[in-house]
């Protein structure tokens, strides 16, 4: 009875030390082909998805926000990421994941004044049920993710390597990637970490 015990005990004990030690965060890996999503635009309220997009050479999708200080650190880079990209067939798809019931200032009334305000030249969707960050698996905001025109994910992580100042930044890693596409090579790196805030999801 005893040994039939420490059987089970064991059992259990490598369960929960495989339950703590699994990643928590699933979502897509560099590789692994996108789900398409419909989502609505804080811009013009259209519901935009990858498919609408048309015939483009891939997506910079990132998921970010109005609130976060290291998201609008890196605004002005968006827009000149789209500015020069988009024109080469890489526009930068930005979803808001956040939950507004947690912070306000990441509303859908909010993300238009902000679009307005700020002057996106890139469309800015909203991930209302919260279900789109999840599949991707982003956890920051900003968080990247850069697709090639299968929908293929190529690059994950941070847009460069300077939040706060982007005069410093040395490391542009999204925009070295495009070009590395672009040039029909692997992205190098092809994964680094994204510094930002939490996303804020609904309890």
């Amino acid at each position: 009875m005893m040994k039939r015990l420490t059987g089970i005990f064991g059992c259990l004990s490598l369960a929960l030390l495989f339950a703590f030690t699994l990643p928590v965060n699933g979502g897509y890996k560099v590789g692994d082909k996108v789900a398409d999503f419909s989502l609505q635009n804080a811009i013009d309220d259209q519901w935009v998805s990858l498919a609408s997009y048309g015939d483009v050479k891939g997506y910079i999708v990132v998921f970010t926000c109005n609130t976060c200080p290291y998201s609008v650190m890196y605004e002005d880079r968006l827009i000149e990421l789209h500015n020069t990209y988009a024109p080469q067939g890489f526009p930068v798809v930005a979803i808001n994941p956040n939950d507004p019931g947690i912070k306000p200032g990441d509303s859908y009334a909010a993300m238009k004044e902000r679009a307005d305000s700020k002057g996106f030249t890139f469309k800015y969707l909203f991930d209302a049920e919260q279900t789109v960050f999840p599949a991707f698996g982003a956890t920051r905001t900003p968080h990247v993710f850069l697709l090639d025109k299968k929908k293929v994910v190529r690059y994950i992580g941070a847009i460069d390597n300077n939040a706060q100042n982007a005069s410093a930044a040395d490391k542009p890693y999204v925009a070295q990637a495009i070009e590395a596409l672009k040039n029909g090579d692997d992205p190098n790196p092809d994964f680094t970490k994204a510094i930002g805030c939490t996303i804020k999801v609904k309890s």
